[in-house]
């Protein structure tokens, strides 16, 4: 595993995947998923599907660093990494700092977590494609994943605090060579990273498909964007939300309580062509798993969450430059509320820039829908990476990205 440059000047990124197959990624966005036997020629499927690309790579001897890719040669790039281990409110996290090789100064990104309970350290792809791109990165397992100690949790002002503890402590690591340093916070991320932000000095903020309503109205949006994909009016939508409503005060109640009344207004609604279509976030955890399950291990899986979390007071106030960048078609995170929110800031001189692809949903994956109607996740905008580097080194973007959408 590691990053790769290639004899004809490209760069390709290879790295675990919680399943047993490795994954590639370029900077353009394209990935793929690998297969075969070890030390042989390995095969590629299309980003997430299981179709054949053509692609074949190769590997010789890890000491040497070779990879052939597409009968195109290439080294394992070496780069500047520390490991370490940081303390923070009781917990002991696994740290690691990368960076470019040299001596120059360079900025420095903290990889914030998603809601994800998997080690950072293990599968962020991040942490290797930055520094190819000349910027440091600092990864961490958060609290109760990987190699870090302490309990898992959602709540936002644990996970907040520790971000900011990580981003004292790739300062501390890094010495002469940090330069402007900051947070990239995905999915729940995009919650954690501008609450840490307002907790310790930084000098940019970017949120990838992060929103700014909390879990709750999340959740609600869901509701409402599936009926709406299904073809079922605002009738629909307000008896579908009756019954995430029901969903959640399980969920308030540590999944102990409230199942009669969710029974009853599931049994009210029975015979309603929209009622398959309720899947929301908590809400289809609520209605698709078993009640044992969600007695005993809901409060462990949903564990500190903040369901009513409103992020917009921090939003108000903070001072330093943010870049959103969403998915239009997200349907995991709706944006149209995130993105009325966060113009109304700009409007209101907030120091946010944001953009949204089009034909991108969460983890800003664009996607074909296969013969089931499930959407396939192909490759990320071939501007994603760019544009972020962009406004890491510079602090401004460019005045376009692809077909996006730029609001400043």
């Amino acid at each position: 595993m590691g990053f790769y440059r290639l004899q004809d000047g490209t760069g390709i990124d290879v790295g675990n995947t919680s399943s047993a197959s490795l994954r590639w990624r370029r900077a353009d966005g394209t990935s793929g998923a690998l297969h075969g036997e070890p030390g042989k020629e390995l095969t590629s499927t299309l980003g997430w599907t299981d179709r054949a690309d053509g692609h074949r790579i190769s590997f010789g001897d890890c000491a040497q660093g070779k990879i052939v890719v597409d009968g195109v040669t290439g080294r394992r790039v070496q780069f500047s990494i520390r490991e370490s281990q940081f303390q923070n409110a009781g917990a002991t996290l696994a740290g690691r700092l990368i960076l470019p090789s040299g001596s120059r100064r360079v900025p420095i990104v903290v990889l914030v977590h998603g809601s994800e309970d998997s080690s950072a350290l293990r599968y962020f792809a991040l942490q290797r494609q930055f520094p190819a791109e000349g910027i440091g990165a600092f990864v961490y397992d958060k609290r109760g994943t990987g190699k870090s100690t302490g309990t898992f949790t959602h709540n936002y002002y644990q996970l907040a605090s520790d971000a900011a503890a990580a981003v004292r402590e790739a300062r501390r690591l890094a010495g002469d060579r940090a330069g402007k340093t900051g947070m990239h916070g995905s999915s729940q991320g995009g919650w954690v990273a501008p609450l840490a932000a307002d907790l310790t000095p930084v000098d940019f903020v970017v949120v990838a498909y992060g929103l700014a309503i909390s879990p709750f109205d999340e959740d609600n949006e869901v509701v409402a964007l599936d009926m709406t994909r299904h073809g079922f009016g605002a009738p629909e939508i307000a008896k579908a939300l009756e019954v995430a409503r029901a969903a959640q005060d399980v969920a308030l109640s540590y999944f102990q309580y409230g199942y009669e009344a969710l029974d009853a207004v599931r049994a009210k609604y029975k015979d309603e062509p929209w009622l398959p279509y309720v899947r929301g976030n908590i809400t289809q955890v609520v209605l698709t798993q078993p009640r044992e399950w969600l007695r005993t291990e809901g409060p462990k899986f949903f564990a500190g969450g903040m369901p009513y979390y409103d992020p917009m007071p921090v939003l108000r106030r903070l001072e330093v430059p943010q870049l959103w960048i969403l998915g239009a078609d997200d349907i995991d995170a709706p944006v149209a509320e995130t993105v009325r929110r966060l113009t109304s800031l700009m409007r209101d001189r907030r120091p946010i820039k944001l953009v949204v692809y089009p034909r991108a949903e969460h983890g800003l994956y664009e996607y074909e829908v296969d013969a089931a109607g499930e959407r396939q996740s192909l490759r990320q905008p071939a501007t994603y990476l760019p544009l972020m580097c962009d406004f890491i080194r510079a602090g401004r973007i460019g005045k376009q990205y692809g077909d996006s959408a730029i609001h400043r």
